[in-house]
């Protein structure tokens, strides 16, 4: 397929379902508004979300003004709307985008747009944005997790997963992960896991508790929704916090009240697309400031599991649901 100044390819959707609705087709180039640029894209990784909004399950956020799939990208800037200082054209950035960041070319808000460090590739940027920026969210700014504390990672092979292990470590605190395989838990223990409990083969809330010489663990980081509600309550220390990120295994659940109540329980629920753009150039600047000295050093380094060509998308989205992969899976264009 070839396309012209004026037209690119993207990824489109032949409506709801599995991988194969997915197609390789053309669109117009977005021309970027006030404060926006238009980013050249090389690389775009994949996030359970996509799979879920590609299923239909995903309603999207009000203000959200792409509807297309792809939420962080690194490229070069294409083209500069008005008002923007601080980018140039040929520079290379990464970061969070509202949608569309599987094609050759998207918008992204000016203080969304992260310098890509010297010496890095255009997979290793994609692959950072979501999952560092997540950790540190929820990890540190709303479950306020800091050294000689601890924290249950759930799914420590997803991007999140990885990102949250080595965030926890870098602050000090005592790390414990589930996972689905024991070469996902050698792997999570080399990344700085303290130990990893196999959720296909032992309770894990037992587990855990038996871990900790049954004290339990500070914050757990939870995807896993509904159907682990109970236990990861039962982990908590007194004043524990449960941070919900997600609902892999259902998104309601009978809460016992008692447990809250009387242990003086924390829960709080974490999403970055549906924040209003100053929210996301906020959690973005702090991640900057914070993290990426870090990640540029190569102190820390986002986990890739396999890249992908643009029109192997659906192989892509095949081997996230498989759950298989261990860390990010990333698209080349």
């Amino acid at each position: 397929m070839r396309t012209t100044d004026t037209s690119m390819k993207a990824v489109l959707l032949d409506g709801f379902g599995g991988p194969e609705v997915l197609r390789v087709g053309e669109l117009p180039r977005p021309e970027p508004g006030p404060g926006q640029v238009r980013v050249r894209v090389r690389a775009s990784a994949l996030n359970r979300g996509d799979t879920v909004q590609r299923g239909g399950g995903y309603p999207l956020p009000p203000g959200v003004t792409s509807p297309r799939l792809g939420i962080e990208v690194a490229g070069e800037v294409e083209v500069r709307g008005a008002g923007v200082r601080t980018l140039e054209p040929g520079q290379r950035v990464f970061g969070l985008v509202a949608g569309g960041g599987y094609a050759e070319a998207c918008l992204m808000e000016e203080g969304m747009a992260i310098p890509i460090p010297d010496g890095w590739s255009f997979v290793q940027a994609a692959a950072t944005p979501e999952a560092f920026i997540t950790a540190h969210e929820s990890l540190l700014e709303l479950g306020g997790l800091r050294a000689g504390q601890s924290v249950l990672i759930h799914a420590g092979g997803s991007g999140i997963g990885t990102a949250c292990i080595q965030l926890a470590r870098a602050v000090g605190a005592r790390v414990y992960v589930t996972v689905g395989t024991e070469e996902k838990r050698r792997r999570c223990l080399e990344l700085g896991a303290d130990a990893g409990v196999l959720r296909t083969e032992r309770n894990f809330a037992r587990e855990v508790l038996a871990l900790t010489g049954g004290v339990g663990v500070d914050v757990v980081e939870d995807f896993v929704g509904g159907a682990a509600l109970d236990r990861n309550l039962s982990v908590l220390k007194f004043g524990g916090c449960l941070l919900l990120l997600g609902g892999l295994d259902g998104m309601s659940a009978d809460l016992d009240l008692r447990q809250v109540i009387m242990r003086r329980l924390q829960l709080k629920g974490m999403a970055l697309r549906p924040l209003p753009p100053e929210e996301k150039v906020a959690v973005t600047r702090r991640f900057r400031e914070r993290w990426l000295p870090e990640l540029a050093a190569g102190r820390l380094r986002p986990v890739i599991d396999s890249t992908f060509p643009l029109e192997r998308v659906a192989d892509a989205h095949q081997r996230m649901e498989s759950n298989a992969s261990f860390g990010k899976i990333v698209l080349e264009l």
